[in-house]
């Protein structure tokens, strides 16, 4: 599997690629940072962005996009770029046909360091460890890309089980799911009747 993380933000968009599976071992593709200049205009940023993670996809091609679910912040003016990067990173996804999904930033620390609650030195350092890498990617961004990449790896297999289960629960569960085509819906009442006759 190879997902393409990515750590929305319109100064600076943290991207990075990581090929592998649950239980075997995790390979870097590449990491880095799409960044936007802070005077520019809104829609400028925004194109940069496009064109940054367009080319990312271009380079490494993966199967997934794996991107932060953004929540609620102080800082508005920093929830919005967040939010507007992340749409662009989706509709970048979406135009290829690429599977989307997205991930908590408390779902991405507990998959790669085990607590919901660990802070950025140590989700890079268990990026660092993961993949084998000499130092921990700068800047923190472009680490936290790469821990949405492993964690979406890791946790994928387990989200596909679940969602099959809740499939195949709905299909049984359906009013008349077991009952051959074309058949008459035998009823309870209709049982009873049956008993009455016979």
């Amino acid at each position: 599997m190879r997902v393409l993380g990515v750590d929305p933000g319109l100064t600076r968009c943290g991207v990075g690629v990581v090929e592998g599976g649950a239980g075997r071992p995790l390979t870097m593709l590449g990491v880095g940072v799409v960044r936007t200049p802070a005077d520019a205009e809104l829609g400028d940023r925004l194109v940069a962005v496009e064109r940054g993670i367009e080319q990312w996809l271009d380079e490494h091609s993966p199967g997934y996009v794996a991107v932060e679910r953004v929540f609620a912040q102080h800082n508005v003016r920093t929830v919005m770029g967040t939010a507007q990067a992340s749409a662009i990173a989706m509709l970048c996804a979406a135009r290829r046909g690429i599977p989307v999904a997205l991930h908590t930033p408390s779902e991405v620390k507990a998959a790669v360091t085990g607590s919901g609650r660990a802070d950025k030195a140590q989700v890079g350092a268990m990026v660092t460890r993961l993949l084998r890498l000499d130092a921990p990617p700068k800047p923190a961004d472009a680490a936290d890309a790469l821990a949405l990449a492993i964690c979406h790896i890791w946790r994928a297999p387990a989200q596909n089980r679940l969602q099959q289960a809740v499939a195949a629960h709905r299909t049984q569960a359906a009013p008349g799911a077991s009952r051959t085509p074309g058949a008459p819906r035998t009823t309870g009442t209709s049982r009873t009747l049956k008993g009455r006759t016979a």
